[in-house]
């Protein structure tokens, strides 16, 4: 509500999608933004996660950020994370660069799959469950090993500052990731979906990386029914 206060204060004619305004399900999300695109007045979007990682939070786990987006006519141009808990703030715009606490940040160098880190998630929906354990059994035995964070934001975030190599997912909302694809992207980093197609907001099955080892990793989670 604070976020969204502020931002519409400080640009009215602005449009607006926050998490806390749609209801729960990925049916719901992708039919909202879906409605923005099409319908909005303005063409500029706001796309924003007030607490991604709503889980860790509810815990007591330190690794929970809100992540803002800003999108003109369809595509992200400014993407912000911020991490309270280790003070580090994530920002890129379009063309301009991804830095962290307003140093310039770029993507690991991992080139060989068997050395990656990759992240990946722990959806409780039964489709995205099964693709997930799928996942996992095919690139186990591939990558150097595998975190399971709780928070799509600093899953991507730390891509963009080489902490891990990939982070994939197989369904996920346009406030997870909107402003993490950028920061990825301006970091030098590659962001597509499971098919390899390049990220657009209603992009939902994820594929993020360094660049280097993108194909690879595609091509095991294909080849293990991960479409």
């Amino acid at each position: 509500k604070t976020i969204k206060e502020i931002v519409l204060a400080t640009f009215p004619d602005h449009d607006f999608l926050g998490e806390e305004d749609v209801p729960a399900g990925k049916d719901a999300s992708a039919a909202a933004i879906d409605e923005k695109l099409k319908n909005s007045k303005s063409d500029w979007l706001w796309i924003v996660d007030p607490i991604d990682g709503t889980t860790n939070f509810a815990n007591g786990m330190p690794i929970n950020m809100p992540s803002i987006a800003a999108a003109y006519k369809g595509e992200v141009v400014v993407g912000v994370i911020y991490d309270p808990h280790r003070d580090e703030m994530f920002t890129a715009t379009k063309g301009g660069g991804a830095f962290l606490n307003g140093k310039s940040i770029k993507v690991g160098e991992e080139e060989e799959i068997g050395d990656a880190v990759v992240a990946m998630g722990s959806p409780p929906g039964e489709e995205s469950m099964r693709m997930s354990l799928k996942g996992v059994s095919a690139l186990m035995p591939k990558v150097r090993t595998i975190r399971m964070l709780g928070s799509a934001a600093v899953m991507l975030a730390w891509i963009a500052n080489g902490r891990l190599t990939a982070y994939w997912e197989y369904d996920l909302s346009s406030w997870d990731i909107s402003a993490g694809a950028l920061i990825i992207q301006e970091a030098g980093g590659k962001f597509t979906d499971l098919e390899g197609n390049d990220f657009t907001l209603r992009t939902r099955k994820i594929c993020a990386s360094n660049g280097k080892v993108h194909d690879a990793l595609l091509q095991a989670l294909n080849e293990a029914g991960v479409v």
